[in-house]
């Protein structure tokens, strides 16, 4: 009757008996109820800066985007002062070739009205020197002296 797994069991029930006795079994809850707090804590803490995370996350997601549209509308810029800087670049382009072929022309105007007035000139000193060759062969004397002078200052006037 008092084989081995008996007294095992006996000595199983007294050791609890002195346990419950002694108030272990409150400490042991004690210690489990408090880990539970902890790991309780730890759970709250973790859920919070879970919260923190999300919320950090989407502060910079917004933060990103608010960025890419500040590029994008620094590009736009950028863009439309190019178009600026392109289409006065081109208008002033523009006039200065219109001035430097207005200028052209006018020097071409300039140098082909002073060759028109060189070559009559020119044309005018050959027929003066030619007359008076001419008159100085045909006429002789003072009456051709005084034709002379007075054709050639008449031509002169006449010619310039």
């Amino acid at each position: 009757m008092f084989t081995p797994e008996f007294w095992v069991a006996v000595a199983f029930v007294i050791f609890i008996g002195v346990l419950i006795y002694f108030g272990t079994h409150k400490m042991i809850l004690d210690a489990i109820d408090q880990r539970a707090g902890r790991i309780k804590a730890e759970l709250d803490e973790a859920r919070r800066l879970k919260e923190e995370a999300r919320a950090l996350l989407a502060e910079y997601e917004r933060k990103k985007s608010e960025a890419v549209r500040e590029a994008a509308g620094i590009i736009e810029g950028a863009k439309a002062e190019a178009e600026r800087l392109a289409v006065e670049t081109k208008a002033k382009s523009e006039e200065f070739l219109a001035r430097r072929t207005k200028l052209a022309e006018t020097k071409i105007a300039q140098a082909e009205a002073q060759a028109v007035a060189d070559v009559r000139n020119a044309a005018a000193d050959a027929a003066v020197a030619a007359a008076e060759r001419v008159l100085t062969d045909t006429v002789k004397g003072k009456l051709a002296d005084d034709l002379i002078g007075k054709g050639i200052a008449e031509v002169k006037a006449k010619l310039n």
